[in-house]
């Protein structure tokens, strides 16, 4: 499967000669699967402290007009994620857009708090865990952007049997602690990971480090995008992905199961 990721900027509007730069670009591509950045739509709101509820109304807004604009491009399956609202703050939910239709999938649970990512001021969690799910027949698990930096969720996935684990993420510029998160996902998962960054700087300061990053299941570095190339594409072979889930360290027995576990 070809599945594309990207590096999108900062206050991205789906509209405009920037986004149809972006759409004729995926055509060209011609990705079976695309995976965007974290909350890819409008202004990022977490870089100020004090929730305010008109600012997260805006959000929640432009991402409806996002996604439907997403579900207008010829791209058979779109990963990405969006502000949802529950009791008192918003939900950052992982979905997915096929045949026109969008599903959740999971809900980000880890939530940094400091200058440029309040987000736990902005966001809660409704604790639905790390399940895995199915996109285009590719069985597959999600962690948003901070929910990489727990690797045993990463493993949690791989043991159910998944191919891809997709890291949508908004994070800063320091790229070598999200591609040795993103590398150890791989290698303890036996999958493909593959991660889109936004780039850019937010109105208060944040700045994005793009980067958007593919390994294969045995943790190798396939490609990094940049300003030259803010979109790539990988083929997803999921028979590599099945072998290699069998391999080290993916085989080793869980404490207290006292079993090897098989695919």
């Amino acid at each position: 499967m070809r599945v594309g990721f990207v590096e999108w900027p900062e206050g991205l509007e789906p509209y405009g000669p920037e986004w149809l730069e972006i759409a004729n670009r995926l055509a060209d591509a011609q990705v079976e699967m695309l995976i965007t950045n974290e909350l890819p739509f409008g202004p990022w709101i977490a870089d100020r402290k004090s929730f305010d509820r008109e600012t997260a109304q805006a959000s929640a807004d432009a991402h409806v007009r996002g996604f439907d604009a997403l579900a207008r491009l010829a791209i058979p399956a779109i990963l990405s994620s969006r502000p949802v609202w529950a009791a008192d703050r918003l939900l950052n939910q992982a979905v997915v857009i096929e045949s026109g239709r969008t599903r959740a999938i999971h809900t980000k649970q880890y939530f940094p708090e400091e200058p440029g990512w309040y987000e736990a001021s902005w966001y809660e969690s409704d604790r639905a865990g790390f399940n895995p799910f199915e996109i285009s027949g590719l069985r597959m698990g999600v962690m948003l952007c901070t929910d990489a930096m727990f690797n045993e969720h990463a493993r949690h996935y791989g043991r159910q049997g998944t191919v891809l684990i997709a890291i949508p993420r908004a994070a800063g510029t320091s790229t070598e602690n999200w591609l040795t998160a993103g590398r150890m996902a791989a290698i303890v998962s036996g999958n493909y990971v593959i991660s889109s960054n936004r780039y850019g700087r937010s109105r208060c300061g944040a700045v994005f480090g793009g980067a958007g990053f593919a390994f294969s299941p045995d943790g190798t570095l396939l490609s990094i995008t940049d300003s030259t190339n803010p979109l790539l594409v990988v083929d997803v072979n999921p028979d590599f992905a099945d072998h290699q889930r069998n391999e080290y360290p993916c085989y080793v027995v869980e404490r207290g199961t006292g079993e090897r576990e098989s695919f």
